[in-house]
């Protein structure tokens, strides 16, 4: 009898994995069809999100309630579904600077509202409420940046909660006494999965409660869930989750939510290589959501066992945009033998809606432990110094007439521009923009500068690093570039 009812409980739980799994197909799937498309970019605001709230406030499907205002008088909105006995408490973006989760959230609201996946969407609403605050933080987001009016790292006011927006998160988190709670985050594209060369698209934390990192059930249930999904993401992304180091914050939220009593889950949306205003990762997040909630509405994430929470790989920092290996440098007469590390760093534009990049060398010297989302190994070139072409170039449309390309193979890496429009912020061209007078400083790698010098094999030049871009100067391929620099 005994290896009969065992037999009948393996049976059930492949079952409702294989359920699962074909749940999450079925949502990776048929993902263009409730992603909302009002939400394209990542430098989303609070007016971008108002009309789709009162979408929902008038849809009897939902509720919709303001639970509170941020510094400057934004709107904090509780979206609610579900008439479950099991509470969820998914928040996003309470740092202004990341957006990936909350427009997720709007994607699965659409997802809610459709027709399709009936028997799925009913298990969920029947056995729980879904309770998302999106965007925590709106006055951070207004000028995309991670604190708060105040100036406060919102994820460190759990004990004084001088924010009004730390203080409507604390009081709607007692209210409704969640029994899972979702804590919603970006992360820098530089992070790594340990010792990999994978960025970390996704880093998971199941926040410890106490000094001690004690496991009580409601940290478990979390890191059960984390394996869950965990499991997903190897799908899509396989090699690319992280883990976040667990040490007790006693000032931040997620540990404090934590000792609350819910069971609370870190989810830091990373970076994924080509994919600039993280589209896909938005997808992994609707994706891996979703099937999580399924999961805890079914309750399936109790058989998991505990020890694989561990077996995920630590994140760590070890990434670069480009990274140059092994190439010859010459400095006061000897060469020496360098791998240089570079950043394409956002500088966003006045209106705080899109960005240019101004590089910055990050590092260089032995990086053999080092990564990059693009690397190349340099062995038998030699860095060669950009030069300013000769010819005064009128304007920007006469500068775009121009072989770039040719002017590269050339040596050239700047151009003079005689009229350049107050306005222009950056060289849409793969060569700097100066002005009549501007003098180039003396040509040095260091830590700080621009990245852009030019790469020579023999007596030939063959790629250009122009602001930290690389560009294979034999080869026609559209490349990743989007600006050099103008210096007036």
């Amino acid at each position: 009898m005994k290896i009969q009812i065992t037999a009948l409980f393996l049976v059930a739980s492949l079952f409702c994995a294989a359920q699962e799994k074909d749940l999450t197909t079925m949502l990776y799937d048929t993902y263009e069809a409730y992603k909302e498309p009002v939400l394209k970019k990542r430098r989303i605001k609070h007016a971008d999100l108002q009309p789709l709230v009162e979408q929902y406030r008038k849809n009897e499907k939902f509720k919709v309630s303001q639970v509170g205002t941020s510094i400057e008088g934004r709107s904090l909105s509780l979206i609610s579904i579900g008439e479950g006995e099991t509470d969820v408490f998914l928040w996003s973006q309470m740092h202004g600077d990341e957006p990936t989760a909350t427009q997720a959230i709007f994607d699965i609201f659409n997802f809610f509202d459709s027709s399709d996946f009936a028997s799925e969407k009913q298990e969920i609403l029947e056995n729980c409420t879904l309770h998302f605050l999106p965007m925590l933080n709106p006055d951070g987001s207004e000028v995309y940046q991670r604190r708060n009016r105040l100036g406060i790292d919102i994820n460190r006011d759990a004990l004084r909660l001088q924010s009004p927006e730390g203080q409507t998160l604390k009081k709607v988190r007692d209210s409704l006494d969640a029994d899972f709670g979702f804590n919603l985050h970006d992360q820098s594209t530089y992070y790594n999965a340990e010792r990999t060369e994978k960025p970390a698209t996704i880093s998971y934390l199941a926040p410890a409660y106490n000094y001690e990192k004690e496991i009580n059930e409601q940290r478990g249930n979390a890191m059960k869930v984390i394996v869950f999904m965990n499991n997903i993401i190897q799908k899509y992304a396989p090699g690319q989750v992280g883990r976040y180091n667990d040490d007790f914050e006693p000032r931040a939220f997620g540990d404090n939510i934590q000792k609350w009593g819910t069971s609370t889950i870190l989810i830091e949306s990373g970076g994924y290589l080509g994919d600039v205003e993280k589209q896909e990762i938005r997808k992994l997040n609707y994706v891996s959501i979703l099937s999580a909630i399924y999961s805890i509405a079914t309750e399936n994430y109790k058989k998991i066992a505990l020890e694989e929470y561990e077996k995920i790989p630590e994140n760590d920092r070890k990434l670069f945009d480009l990274k140059i290996e092994n190439v010859a440098y010459s400095l006061l007469g000897k060469n020496y033998i360098l791998d240089i590390g570079m950043n394409r760093l956002e500088v966003d534009k006045k209106e705080h809606n899109d960005f240019w990049y101004s590089s910055r060398i990050l590092d260089q010297g032995d990086l053999s432990t080092y990564y990059g989302y693009e690397t190349l190994d340099a062995t038998g070139y030699i860095v060669t110094p950009g030069k300013v072409y000769p010819i005064l170039v009128t304007s920007l449309e006469a500068l775009a007439v121009l072989d770039i390309k040719s002017l590269l193979k050339s040596g050239y890496t700047y151009v003079r521009v005689e009229n350049i429009p107050s306005g222009k912020l950056a060289s849409p061209f793969p060569i700097h923009i100066l002005g009549k007078k501007y003098e180039v400083p003396e040509f040095s790698i260091e830590v700080g500068l621009n990245p852009t010098f030019l790469l020579k094999k023999g007596e030939t030049i063959t790629h250009a690093v122009i602001n930290g871009f690389l560009i294979d100067l034999n080869s026609d391929k559209k490349t990743n570039f989007k600006n050099a620099m103008i210096y007036r």
